[in-house]
């Protein structure tokens, strides 16, 4: 039942207070009508006996505390959803904005879902290939998965996010799998690529995007990425897809947390944060995973750009406990011209061991990350010792780790935009960079893989 007051005591940034309420719920959603007839959208954030504090969606400007008029609609955000979601393109609020035909709903859900209760979850363990050889080499993606990617300010991480979306794939089920991308705070121009792009490559088939703008009203980029998962959930447990859900930029939705938070005068945590921001994060990345008896699957990637590239800040460190690992892009490698500019040093994937090896990927993958891994490293040794000693000092083992380093960037992480590298290709270009270091060298794989894969490459390497 609908009800309606006329007693708007004090408006606040974002925020109104209600006076004389009764029966207003958390979560509910509130219609507000302007005195020029308006209308504007809101939800209830606090309720305090009769007074509700309500969260405006569309901004304070023009409303009057006297003659406007504010309507309970006795429900909480929902979405409408079917399988015509695909394919379309979303607002914050969950209206189509794609010019397309409104979507007639199969079902109609709350997007306040719970995260997946522990007990129910089943355990991440099979390969997801997203084509870039840094993640599924070295920092295996995993269906049921959250492996965010730590970024900073001007890096490419929109375009990892596209190319990602564009190319991702669970190799040998052949299951349907869908891809749920919602941003928050973007530009108009990055809005444009990500549409333009799907729509380019024929990936918008298998899409669903929600858009929140830098200039929509703040709040909204609090309710898009629920609405992404709540896409996501029916995707994957009604219609049993395996579905990615990519989140960027998940810094906007935390600033935007924080407005709030300073908005209800609340005390502030870290750099002015609220002090549940650990709990409501948890809240997103909780969403995804695998539910035992259920052939669908909801693996997520989140992106943020870390403020002054601190990994201390509140927002990737928080993140790093609640997730499975963490990808992070180097700057250093972005001014070298690299890309993905991935500092695998630096990049884990805490879930790898479970969906690599023999039916999986390939049975040499696990000695063979380990060893290119600890190779790259050594070759980075030789190169800080040659900057601060001069060539003259290193050895003829450090030169030859040395050019390692060199080509394992050019040949291994570095890739075209376009380029859909399978994990038969990406395990191979990891034997032709060994297979110019001696082969007493390769300590970290067993002697039977080094029989089996390394004579292929052994004659003509292509890096030697």
């Amino acid at each position: 039942m609908i009800k309606e007051y006329n007693t708007v005591r004090e408006v606040a940034g974002p925020l109104m207070l209600v006076e004389k309420v009764e029966g207003a719920k958390y979560e509910e959603l509130v219609e507000i009508e302007l005195p020029n007839g308006e209308l504007r959208n809101g939800r209830v954030l606090e309720v305090n006996r009769d007074r509700a504090l309500i969260q405006l969606f569309e901004g304070a400007t023009g409303v009057n505390v006297f003659n406007t008029k504010v309507r309970f609609k006795a429900k909480g955000m929902e979405l409408n959803v079917s399988e015509d979601i695909l394919g379309r393109v979303f607002d914050g609020q969950g209206r189509p904005i794609d010019k397309g035909p409104k979507v007639i709903p199969e079902k109609t859900l709350d997007i306040n879902s719970s995260p997946i209760n522990p007990y129910a979850r089943d355990y991440p363990s099979e390969f997801i290939q997203t084509g870039f050889s840094t993640i599924d080499g070295l920092n295996t993606l995993v269906r049921g998965q959250k492996l965010p990617i730590f970024s900073g300010n001007g890096l490419p991480h929109s375009k990892m996010a596209a190319q990602i979306a564009r190319q991702a794939k669970v190799l040998g089920t052949g299951e349907e799998f869908a891809v749920v991308f919602a941003t928050m705070g973007i530009t108009f121009e990055e809005a444009q690529y990500f549409i333009q792009d799907f729509q380019r490559t024929g990936a918008i088939e298998r899409t669903v995007l929600f858009i929140n703008l830098a200039s929509d009203p703040a709040i909204e980029r609090l309710t898009t990425p629920r609405l992404a998962l709540t896409a996501a959930e029916y995707l994957a447990y009604d219609l049993e897809m395996h579905v990615l859900v990519i989140l960027t930029d998940m810094t906007n939705y935390c600033e935007a947390l924080r407005e709030v938070s300073a908005a209800r005068q609340e005390v502030p945590g870290r750099r002015g944060y609220p002090g549940y921001l650990y709990t409501d994060l948890s809240s997103i990345y909780e969403r995804a995973g695998r539910i035992r008896g259920k052939k669908g699957s909801i693996t997520q990637i989140p992106i943020l750009t870390m403020p002054e590239d601190d990994k201390t800040h509140p927002i990737p460190d928080l993140t790093g406990y609640i997730t499975e690992g963490q990808i992070v892009l180097s700057r250093a490698m972005h001014r070298r011209g690299i890309y993905p500019p991935v500092d695998v040093l630096q990049s884990l994937s805490r879930l790898k061991d479970k969906g690599i090896g023999e039916g999986k990927t390939r049975e040499d993958h696990a000695d063979l990350f380990n060893q290119l891994f600890a190779a790259y490293a050594r070759g980075l040794e030789a190169r800080e010792l040659e900057v601060i000693l001069g060539e003259a000092a290193l050895s003829k083992m450090d030169r030859i780790f040395y050019k390692f380093a060199e080509n394992y960037e050019k040949r291994y992480i570095a890739q075209d935009e376009t380029e859909d590298r399978g994990i038969e290709q990406t395990l191979d270009i990891g034997w032709e960079l060994l297979s110019v270091l001696p082969v007493t060298e390769l300590k970290r794989i067993r002697t039977e893989f080094i029989e089996k894969y390394l004579p292929k490459f052994n004659e003509k390497s292509p890096v030697k």
